[in-house]
């Protein structure tokens, strides 16, 4: 009986769990949107793709001692997959630019003149001294019409985190993704 109340006692006494928190990452468009489309038709941007890890919605840092091990936080998620979730935002920042006549899924089943594919190849939390983030992307669009590769880049963004935590490291990512795709949009105009 001593050895059961013992462990009830033991058992109570637990911390309680953390609780999950969800984050998002947001791409602002800030800049004045064209006159005319730069691409005419439909645009098609598809889902990204990512390594394993990266594909998750568990948040993924690493130890700046240790960079090739990536870890997964336990209680910290991305609201969706950051391979939607990060195509979901370009399609809704293109939208907004008025790069192309439609930006659209290949969810509404239209026939694109214009392709875009995205990888991520980082999306982490950096601890070390001091925290920072890392997201790189590479982006290519081809023309459907013969296939020519018209675009093919990689995009690279290390932010400094203001203050330690997950919070401050999608801060961070939010900042880096706005930059990455500021300059994206820049070099598609140039296009």
């Amino acid at each position: 009986m001593l050895a059961l109340t013992l462990l009830l006692t033991a058992c109570a006494s637990q911390p309680p769990v953390p609780s999950d928190k969800y984050y998002r990452l947001q791409a602002v468009f800030a800049a004045e949107a064209l006159t005319s489309a730069k691409f005419v038709g439909n645009f098609e941007v598809e889902r990204f793709t990512a390594d394993g890890l990266t594909a998750g919605r568990p948040i993924v840092y690493v130890e700046s001692d240790d960079p090739n091990q990536l870890q997964e936080y336990h209680y910290h998620f991305w609201t969706q997959p950051p391979t939607v979730m990060l195509r979901d935002e370009l399609v809704t920042y293109l939208r907004a630019s008025k790069i192309a006549g439609s930006v659209v899924t290949p969810e509404m089943r239209l026939e694109p003149q214009y392709v875009m594919t995205g990888r991520i190849r980082k999306l982490e939390q950096v601890l070390g001294s001091p925290n920072r983030t890392r997201l790189e992307l590479e982006i290519a669009l081809r023309q459907t019409d013969g296939g020519q590769l018209l675009f093919l880049k990689s995009y690279t963004h290390e932010t400094t985190q203001n203050s330690p935590g997950v919070a401050a490291a999608v801060d961070a990512l939010n900042e880096a993704l706005n930059i990455v795709y500021s300059d994206l949009l820049a070099d598609l105009r140039a296009l």
